[in-house]
Protein backbone atom coordinates (compact mmCIF):
# COMPACT_ATOMS: atom_id res chain seq x y z
CA UNK A 1 0.00 0.00 0.00
CA UNK A 2 1.13 3.32 -1.08
CA UNK A 3 1.28 6.52 1.53
CA UNK A 4 -1.58 9.07 1.85
CA UNK A 5 -0.40 13.43 1.89
CA UNK A 6 -2.61 15.38 2.60
CA UNK A 7 -1.14 19.29 1.65
CA UNK A 8 -1.87 22.79 2.23
CA UNK A 9 -3.19 25.79 0.43
CA UNK A 10 -1.15 25.52 -2.86
CA UNK A 11 -2.97 28.67 -4.72
CA UNK A 12 -0.77 28.44 -7.62
CA UNK A 13 2.50 27.87 -6.77
CA UNK A 14 3.66 25.35 -9.08
CA UNK A 15 7.16 25.14 -8.45
CA UNK A 16 6.81 24.24 -4.36
CA UNK A 17 4.12 21.55 -5.04
CA UNK A 18 6.34 20.12 -7.33
CA UNK A 19 9.33 20.44 -5.08
CA UNK A 20 7.05 19.21 -2.23
CA UNK A 21 6.47 16.22 -4.20
CA UNK A 22 9.47 15.22 -4.99
CA UNK A 23 10.82 15.83 -1.27
CA UNK A 24 8.64 13.06 -0.57
CA UNK A 25 9.66 11.04 -3.40
CA UNK A 26 5.61 10.89 -4.41
CA UNK A 27 5.14 7.97 -7.05
CA UNK A 28 1.49 8.48 -8.93
CA UNK A 29 1.10 4.36 -8.91
CA UNK A 30 1.78 3.97 -5.67
CA UNK A 31 0.67 6.91 -2.95
CA UNK A 32 -2.30 9.40 -3.07
CA UNK A 33 -2.03 12.81 -2.88
CA UNK A 34 -5.39 15.16 -1.65
CA UNK A 35 -4.85 18.88 -1.63
CA UNK A 36 -7.45 20.75 0.70
CA UNK A 37 -8.72 23.60 -1.27
CA UNK A 38 -7.26 26.99 -2.79
CA UNK A 39 -5.39 24.76 -5.41
CA UNK A 40 -5.41 28.30 -7.86
CA UNK A 41 -5.19 32.36 -7.03
CA UNK A 42 -2.61 35.11 -5.38
CA UNK A 43 0.71 32.48 -6.76
CA UNK A 44 2.08 32.71 -10.35
CA UNK A 45 0.86 29.43 -11.86
CA UNK A 46 -2.45 28.16 -11.21
CA UNK A 47 -2.62 26.53 -14.70
CA UNK A 48 0.24 24.66 -13.68
CA UNK A 49 -1.77 23.71 -10.94
CA UNK A 50 -4.35 22.66 -12.34
CA UNK A 51 -2.89 20.67 -15.18
CA UNK A 52 -0.49 18.72 -12.93
CA UNK A 53 -3.64 17.72 -10.36
CA UNK A 54 -5.69 16.23 -14.01
CA UNK A 55 -2.76 14.72 -14.97
CA UNK A 56 -2.13 12.60 -11.47
CA UNK A 57 -5.75 11.43 -12.39
CA UNK A 58 -6.70 9.07 -9.49
CA UNK A 59 -3.49 9.27 -7.49
CA UNK A 60 -4.76 12.88 -5.96
CA UNK A 61 -8.25 13.91 -4.87
CA UNK A 62 -8.53 17.72 -4.43
CA UNK A 63 -11.41 19.75 -2.25
CA UNK A 64 -12.33 23.09 -3.51
CA UNK A 65 -11.84 26.25 -1.26
CA UNK A 66 -13.12 29.92 -1.59
CA UNK A 67 -10.27 30.99 -4.31
CA UNK A 68 -11.09 27.69 -6.94
CA UNK A 69 -14.72 29.26 -6.52
CA UNK A 70 -13.65 32.42 -7.54
CA UNK A 71 -11.91 31.27 -10.12
CA UNK A 72 -15.47 29.52 -11.56
CA UNK A 73 -17.50 32.92 -10.69
CA UNK A 74 -14.86 34.90 -13.07
CA UNK A 75 -14.93 32.61 -15.67
CA UNK A 76 -18.90 32.27 -15.97
CA UNK A 77 -18.60 36.64 -15.77
CA UNK A 78 -20.17 36.16 -12.32
CA UNK A 79 -17.59 37.89 -10.40
CA UNK A 80 -15.30 41.08 -11.41
CA UNK A 81 -11.37 39.88 -11.29
CA UNK A 82 -10.00 41.59 -8.01
CA UNK A 83 -6.58 43.51 -8.73
CA UNK A 84 -4.95 40.94 -6.31
CA UNK A 85 -6.35 37.97 -8.90
CA UNK A 86 -3.35 35.69 -10.43
CA UNK A 87 -5.71 33.27 -12.44
CA UNK A 88 -5.05 34.66 -16.06
CA UNK A 89 -3.06 31.89 -17.00
CA UNK A 90 -6.06 29.77 -16.82
CA UNK A 91 -9.01 32.48 -18.19
CA UNK A 92 -6.72 32.86 -21.28
CA UNK A 93 -5.33 29.47 -21.57
CA UNK A 94 -6.06 27.21 -24.40
CA UNK A 95 -7.01 24.55 -22.76
CA UNK A 96 -8.95 26.59 -20.20
CA UNK A 97 -12.45 24.95 -20.33
CA UNK A 98 -10.91 21.38 -19.84
CA UNK A 99 -8.96 22.52 -16.60
CA UNK A 100 -12.43 24.43 -15.68
CA UNK A 101 -14.62 21.73 -16.30
CA UNK A 102 -12.20 19.86 -14.47
CA UNK A 103 -12.75 21.73 -11.73
CA UNK A 104 -16.32 21.06 -11.37
CA UNK A 105 -15.86 17.78 -10.54
CA UNK A 106 -13.87 18.07 -7.25
CA UNK A 107 -14.92 17.58 -4.07
CA UNK A 108 -16.54 20.23 -1.20
CA UNK A 109 -16.22 17.70 1.51
CA UNK A 110 -14.30 14.21 1.67
CA UNK A 111 -14.56 11.70 4.46
CA UNK A 112 -11.94 8.79 3.75
CA UNK A 113 -8.93 6.85 5.58
CA UNK A 114 -10.74 8.15 9.20
CA UNK A 115 -10.57 11.92 8.50
CA UNK A 116 -13.00 14.33 7.32
CA UNK A 117 -11.31 16.98 4.99
CA UNK A 118 -12.86 19.87 4.09
CA UNK A 119 -11.54 23.63 2.98
CA UNK A 120 -12.50 25.60 5.57
CA UNK A 121 -14.94 25.16 8.15
CA UNK A 122 -17.42 22.72 9.50
CA UNK A 123 -20.59 24.80 11.80
CA UNK A 124 -21.26 23.10 15.09
CA UNK A 125 -24.63 22.08 14.12
CA UNK A 126 -23.81 19.44 11.90
CA UNK A 127 -23.04 15.57 12.03
CA UNK A 128 -20.87 13.75 9.64
CA UNK A 129 -23.29 12.86 7.77
CA UNK A 130 -24.79 16.00 7.03
CA UNK A 131 -21.79 17.62 6.51
CA UNK A 132 -21.40 14.98 3.47
CA UNK A 133 -24.57 15.50 2.22
CA UNK A 134 -24.73 19.36 2.30
CA UNK A 135 -21.41 19.05 0.53
CA UNK A 136 -23.34 16.90 -2.22
CA UNK A 137 -26.00 19.75 -2.59
CA UNK A 138 -23.48 21.77 -3.89
CA UNK A 139 -21.06 19.70 -5.99
CA UNK A 140 -24.42 18.67 -7.60
CA UNK A 141 -25.18 21.82 -8.85
CA UNK A 142 -21.61 22.76 -9.98
CA UNK A 143 -21.67 19.59 -12.01
CA UNK A 144 -25.06 20.58 -13.37
CA UNK A 145 -26.67 22.93 -16.16
CA UNK A 146 -27.19 25.95 -13.24
CA UNK A 147 -23.82 26.51 -12.42
CA UNK A 148 -24.21 30.35 -13.63
CA UNK A 149 -27.41 30.61 -11.86
CA UNK A 150 -25.42 29.27 -8.78
CA UNK A 151 -22.58 31.27 -9.34
CA UNK A 152 -24.38 34.94 -9.72
CA UNK A 153 -26.49 34.00 -5.82
CA UNK A 154 -23.40 32.41 -3.84
CA UNK A 155 -21.75 35.53 -2.84
CA UNK A 156 -22.35 37.21 0.64
CA UNK A 157 -22.52 36.69 4.31
CA UNK A 158 -26.18 36.16 5.23
CA UNK A 159 -27.62 33.83 6.36
CA UNK A 160 -25.07 33.53 8.62
CA UNK A 161 -27.00 30.77 10.61
CA UNK A 162 -27.42 27.13 9.67
CA UNK A 163 -31.24 26.08 9.79
CA UNK A 164 -32.36 22.90 8.35
CA UNK A 165 -35.51 25.09 6.60
CA UNK A 166 -33.14 26.89 4.80
CA UNK A 167 -33.83 26.52 0.81
CA UNK A 168 -32.68 27.69 -2.30
CA UNK A 169 -29.19 30.64 -3.08
CA UNK A 170 -29.47 30.87 0.48
CA UNK A 171 -29.25 26.88 2.08
CA UNK A 172 -26.39 26.87 -0.89
CA UNK A 173 -24.54 29.67 0.27
CA UNK A 174 -24.49 29.11 3.89
CA UNK A 175 -22.83 25.60 2.81
CA UNK A 176 -20.31 27.00 0.80
CA UNK A 177 -19.62 29.88 3.47
CA UNK A 178 -19.08 27.22 6.21
CA UNK A 179 -17.04 24.54 3.61
CA UNK A 180 -14.84 27.31 2.38
CA UNK A 181 -14.70 30.13 4.54
CA UNK A 182 -15.12 30.03 8.28
CA UNK A 183 -12.28 30.32 10.84
CA UNK A 184 -14.80 31.91 13.52
CA UNK A 185 -18.48 31.17 14.61
CA UNK A 186 -20.42 32.04 17.88
CA UNK A 187 -20.97 28.90 20.25
CA UNK A 188 -24.12 28.99 18.60
CA UNK A 189 -22.89 28.42 15.32
CA UNK A 190 -24.02 32.05 13.74
CA UNK A 191 -20.81 33.14 11.12
CA UNK A 192 -18.52 35.70 11.72
CA UNK A 193 -17.06 35.93 7.87
CA UNK A 194 -14.43 38.96 8.38
CA UNK A 195 -13.14 37.72 11.33
CA UNK A 196 -9.45 36.83 10.98
CA UNK A 197 -5.99 36.50 12.79
CA UNK A 198 -4.64 34.35 15.13
CA UNK A 199 -7.22 31.71 16.89
CA UNK A 200 -6.43 33.31 20.31
CA UNK A 201 -7.01 36.65 18.73
CA UNK A 202 -11.19 35.46 18.65
CA UNK A 203 -13.15 38.96 18.80
CA UNK A 204 -15.42 39.15 21.89
CA UNK A 205 -18.22 36.18 21.53
CA UNK A 206 -16.58 34.08 19.20
CA UNK A 207 -14.45 31.27 19.12
CA UNK A 208 -12.37 29.29 16.22
CA UNK A 209 -15.00 27.47 14.79
CA UNK A 210 -13.39 24.11 15.91
CA UNK A 211 -13.24 24.80 19.57
CA UNK A 212 -17.19 25.01 19.70
CA UNK A 213 -18.69 23.24 22.58
CA UNK A 214 -20.91 20.25 21.65
CA UNK A 215 -19.64 20.45 17.81
CA UNK A 216 -21.50 17.36 16.60
CA UNK A 217 -18.32 16.06 14.45
CA UNK A 218 -15.90 16.40 17.57
CA UNK A 219 -15.82 12.38 17.40
CA UNK A 220 -14.46 12.50 14.44
CA UNK A 221 -10.83 14.08 12.91
CA UNK A 222 -10.81 17.10 10.69
CA UNK A 223 -8.32 17.91 8.69
CA UNK A 224 -8.85 21.68 6.66
CA UNK A 225 -7.06 24.27 4.89
CA UNK A 226 -7.73 28.11 4.43
CA UNK A 227 -6.56 29.58 8.00
CA UNK A 228 -3.03 30.85 7.10
CA UNK A 229 -2.51 33.01 10.36
CA UNK A 230 -3.48 29.73 12.34
CA UNK A 231 -0.85 27.87 10.77
CA UNK A 232 -0.12 24.10 11.28
CA UNK A 233 -1.27 22.57 14.09
CA UNK A 234 -1.40 18.79 14.81
CA UNK A 235 -4.25 17.52 17.42
CA UNK A 236 -5.48 14.27 17.34
CA UNK A 237 -8.82 15.77 16.38
CA UNK A 238 -8.13 18.55 14.37
CA UNK A 239 -5.49 18.80 11.60
CA UNK A 240 -4.73 22.14 9.93
CA UNK A 241 -2.40 22.43 6.83
CA UNK A 242 -2.55 26.27 5.45
CA UNK A 243 1.25 27.56 6.30
CA UNK A 244 0.53 29.94 4.33
CA UNK A 245 3.41 29.03 0.89
CA UNK A 246 1.82 32.11 -0.89
CA UNK A 247 2.52 34.64 1.98
CA UNK A 248 6.37 33.91 2.26
CA UNK A 249 5.55 30.98 3.81
CA UNK A 250 5.82 26.92 3.72
CA UNK A 251 3.87 24.61 1.54
CA UNK A 252 3.12 21.46 4.21
CA UNK A 253 1.92 18.00 3.72
CA UNK A 254 1.00 15.48 6.23
CA UNK A 255 2.36 12.11 5.68
CA UNK A 256 -0.57 10.25 7.06
CA UNK A 257 -0.91 6.29 8.13
CA UNK A 258 -4.18 5.25 8.14
CA UNK A 259 -3.24 2.20 9.46
CA UNK A 260 -1.11 3.43 12.60
CA UNK A 261 -2.16 7.03 13.08
CA UNK A 262 1.46 7.96 12.42
CA UNK A 263 1.87 11.29 11.22
CA UNK A 264 5.04 13.53 9.70
CA UNK A 265 4.84 16.65 8.14
CA UNK A 266 6.88 17.57 5.50
CA UNK A 267 7.45 21.27 4.12
CA UNK A 268 9.18 23.05 1.40
CA UNK A 269 9.89 27.26 1.40
CA UNK A 270 7.86 29.14 -1.09
CA UNK A 271 9.60 31.12 -3.48
CA UNK A 272 6.72 33.40 -3.86
CA UNK A 273 5.89 35.84 -1.43
CA UNK A 274 2.98 38.58 -1.31
CA UNK A 275 1.53 40.58 1.82
CA UNK A 276 -0.62 38.92 3.96
CA UNK A 277 -3.93 38.80 2.66
CA UNK A 278 -7.18 36.25 2.24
Amino acid sequence: MGRLYLIGDVQGCDAALGRLLDEVGFSPSRDHAILLGDLVNRGPASAAVLRRMMALGASATCLLGNHDLSLLATAHGQRAPHRNDTMDSVLRAPDREAMLAWLRQQRMALHAHGLLMVHGGVLPQWDLAQVLALAGEVEAVLRGPDLGEFLAQMYGNEPARWDDGLAGADRLRVIVNALTRLRFCTPDGVMDLKADGRADQAPAGLLPWFEVPGRRTAGTPIAFGHWSQLGLLLREDVIALDTGCVWGGCLSALRYDPATGSREVVQVKCEQAQAPGK
